[in-house]
């Protein structure tokens, strides 16, 4: 089957609201991992109400379109998708409570022959109140059994390779045997994290953990690294999924520091797998916004 690139181009979604509230924001921090050690001062602010902090990859789970790639008009394989890339701008730090609505559209369709098609679908989140700006998200989708339709359309992002030499930074980030069945509480239920019965089916020995926890993950790391445990100087993450996570595995995270921007790998040492590339944060402010963050409040 091969995507409809027309009905794709026209898509139309509706306007996304959210309200959350400090209990969303812990449950989110939770289900990274944060508070793992309970003693530790750094995690502390992200999962107790006192000064509660926000972990600057939460706008992932926030204004989610849901699964509006099954509608069968868009000629998408549903058991055949699978998440491309992930990219969050932070246009202000987010409050760990409050009301947002979202602006989404289809930014660009890559038509990638045999192997497949890549939809990038963005969406900016503006507070209720103020009409401001909040965070812009773009979300990549890899249709693996859908290409051969012989047309692009928008602007795709391009990946920014991690620089060759030796990383600066490397760390440990210890999931655990749990935390797919948390993470899966903020918002994706999808039985493949969950189900063992059903993870067979889809050709794993157990269920995976969420690419956005693995993605999640890359914040716990660059917090206590490069931005010195401060979430309001992380202004964007974006990456590459390349390999899934089983809950209980250690992610190595490899980083490479540069004066406003680091660049990530991370691993399962143990499998000898890359799980997340083509990482990269930026970091302080001063940096323009990208394409897929200049969706207008009205658009």
């Amino acid at each position: 089957m091969a995507l409809n690139v027309d009905a794709l181009e026209a898509w139309e979604f509706p306007r996304l609201e959210q309200e959350y509230d400090d209990k969303d924001t812990m449950l989110y921090a939770v289900s990274l991992g944060f508070g793992q050690d309970p003693l530790d001062p750094a995690q502390l602010p992200f999962v107790f109400e006192k000064g509660l902090k926000v972990v600057p990859t939460m706008p992932a789970i926030l204004c989610h379109p849901g699964r509006w790639t099954a509608d069968p008009v868009l000629g998408v394989t549903p058991n055949k998708v699978v998440h491309g890339e992930q990219r969050i701008f932070l246009h202000r730090d987010l409050s760990p409570e409050g009301r947002l609505y979202a602006r989404a559209k289809v930014m660009a369709v890559e038509d990638k022959g045999e192997k497949g098609a890549v939809i990038h679908a963005a969406r900016t989140m503006f507070d209720a109140a103020t009409h401001e700006p909040v965070a812009s998200v773009l979300h990549s989708t890899f249709c693996r059994a859908d290409g051969g339709f012989g047309r692009d359309f928008g602007p795709a992002p391009q990946a920014t390779p991690c620089p060759e030499r030796e990383p600066d930074l490397e760390i440990d980030i210890e999931t655990r045997p749990e935390q797919a069945l948390i993470y899966r509480l903020n918002i994706d239920r999808n039985p493949l994290h969950a189900d063992p019965a059903y993870a067979a089916k889809a050709g794993f020995p157990r269920p995976i953990l969420h690419g956005l926890c693995t993605y999640g993950l890359a914040a716990r790391a660059l917090l206590p690294t490069v931005a010195g445990g401060d979430a309001s100087a992380i202004r964007s993450v974006e990456c590459r999924f390349s390999r899934p996570v089983f809950p209980g595995e250690t992610v190595r995270f490899h980083i490479w520091s540069e004066p406003d921007r680091a660049y990530f790998r991370a691993r399962i040492e143990a499998r000898d797998v890359t799980v997340l590339d083509a990482g990269r944060a930026l970091l302080g402010g001063g940096h323009p916004a990208p394409d897929y963050a200049l969706l207008e409040e009205g658009a």
